[in-house]
């Protein structure tokens, strides 16, 4: 793969690439967005080195190319992430009663749906920057949020700071794993790796309380059928 962005990191269509690719993975979650930041960043500091170990002014400028500034992927990768999901979210919000029955059919969207809205109601909407990190939860969270009508002022400033939390944890793997494995292979595949872990880790938060309402529930049903049954008992030993 970095044979194949390499041939765009001289060129401003980089940023364009990377900002159409994270726009559509709100959409489509199959789509490696956090693979190619991850490889544009790791280019730009394969360039960087290259230049710093250039001997002469004129080596340089013949043998290096531009790179992409890390800076502007950031807020590249960033601006897109927060439209897709303002896109995402807007849908939701217009799709009526067909989105949903979808919805109401599916218990993750429906499960993120309420937990969405009670964090939202709380003043706090750390699930939203958390689900960014998890594989599909940008959608999840987007759709939920928009389904539920959740005000645009509520969830778009933590839409915005999951955008720049996720493309600058995705930049700085790129980067930093370029500068200390090498453009190569290797050092991708690390980076993505960690990227990776990073969203098993966010699914696990985001199942975590699911789970526990859950089994909440099942032994307050348990205690309300163990009273029911010692009420009946009483009842026909009278």
């Amino acid at each position: 793969m970095l044979e194949s962005v390499g041939a765009l990191t001289g060129s401003p269509w980089i940023y364009a690439v990377v900002a159409l690719s994270v726009l559509l993975d709100v959409f489509l979650p199959v789509l490696p967005s956090g693979v190619l930041v991850i490889t544009a960043a790791t280019a730009a500091a394969a360039g960087s080195t290259t230049v710093a170990g250039a001997t002469s002014a004129a080596r340089a400028a013949e043998q290096v190319p531009q790179v992409p500034s890390l800076l502007a992927l950031i807020l590249c990768a960033a601006a897109a992430s927060v439209l897709g999901d303002l896109v995402a979210y807007r849908l939701a919000w217009r799709g009526g009663e067909r989105l949903d029955r979808a919805i109401a059919r599916s218990r993750r969207l429906t499960s993120a749906q309420e937990r969405l809205g009670a964090a939202l109601a709380r003043g706090g909407g750390i699930l939203v920057i958390i689900a960014r990190f998890a594989p599909a939860g940008r959608s999840v969270v987007s759709l939920g949020a928009g389904a539920a009508h959740r005000k645009a002022t509520e969830f778009l400033p933590w839409s915005a700071l999951a955008g720049v939390a996720w493309a600058g944890y995705s930049v700085g793997l790129g980067y930093f794993g370029g500068q200390w494995l090498g453009a190569t292979w290797v050092g991708t595949a690390v980076s993505v790796l960690a990227l990776f872990v990073a969203g098993a880790l966010a699914a696990y938060v985001m199942r975590r309380p699911a789970a526990a309402a859950a089994a909440q529930a099942s032994a307050a049903a348990a205690q309300a059928s163990a009273a029911a049954t010692a009420t009946t008992a009483s009842a026909s030993a009278s």
